[in-house]
């Protein structure tokens, strides 16, 4: 039987870290506990040390590092017991740095660094919308400007309704109707979503997107920002390499 959740280490080696295996629409995922708080330059670093993991779950794996999670698997990291795990973990008191994205004057592109405005166009010069979207490979999505609404706004148009969820499908990388990761998270706001620092830009700018809850009087509310200072103060998730070294873990 398939088991969610914290997985410890079984073996004291050195160094040991305990994984997390949450579903996915992709198939089951293999991260890491929750790097931080720190700046994302620092949490990327400490997931690229050497960790090793020997757990009757998910077998031997002597050595081995971690990928920065993209957008989409950072909230596949978090969804998974949202209420009880990550909201009151990460969001209630830091940020989760889901991933990077890039604000152009047209619209966002996720988990990509990418600035050359020559390079983005081309990305998309072949690439068909997708509900309003563009998926251009299996992990950079493009969100246009009309695609989503900036300020604040309730879940469903946010998450659900496809004539303004573009970004929340973007970060989701998601070729359905609705973003389904973040519909379920957004069940613990009452007050919806404030997304922010979306505006167009002059020229490409490269961002890390943050995610905190706001507290306010009567509940709380889900922040969506793309203007994150890198203050110290998030948290990011790693995603194990076992597949890319051919060390994949046992099925169960």
């Amino acid at each position: 039987m398939t088991k969610y959740g914290d997985i410890e280490s079984r073996k004291p080696e050195n160094p040991p870290i305990a994984l997390r295996r949450v579903p996915s629409v992709r198939g089951d995922l293999i991260v890491s506990p929750a790097f931080g708080s720190n700046t994302y330059k620092a949490n990327i670093a400490q997931m690229q040390r050497t960790y090793s993991h020997d757990s009757e779950d998910l077998g031997n794996h002597p050595r081995f590092t971690f990928n920065p999670a993209t957008t989409f698997q950072s909230l596949d990291a978090v969804a998974y017991n949202f209420a009880e795990d990550a909201k009151p973990k990460i969001f209630d008191s830091r940020w989760l740095q889901a991933g990077p994205v890039v604000r152009t004057p047209e619209g966002v592109f996720t988990n990509t660094q990418e600035t050359d405005d020559v390079e983005l166009r081309k990305m998309l010069a072949k690439v068909k919308k997708v509900n309003r979207i563009y998926l251009i490979n299996d992990k950079i999505a493009y969100a246009p400007y009309e695609s989503f609404t900036r300020g604040i706004q309730d879940a469903g148009d946010f998450a659900i309704n496809l004539r303004t969820n573009g970004l929340a499908r973007a970060l989701e990388h998601s070729r359905g109707k609705k973003a389904k990761n973040l519909t379920q998270m957004l069940k613990s706001y009452t007050l919806g979503v404030n997304v922010w620092g979306f505006e167009p830009t002059d020229k490409p700018v490269s961002m890390v997107v943050g995610l905190p809850s706001y507290w306010d009087a009567d509940g709380g509310r889900l922040g969506v920002g793309g203007v994150w200072c890198d203050n110290g103060d998030g948290c990011a998730f790693g995603v194990s390499d076992f597949v890319a070294e051919g060390d994949a873990p046992k099925n169960q």
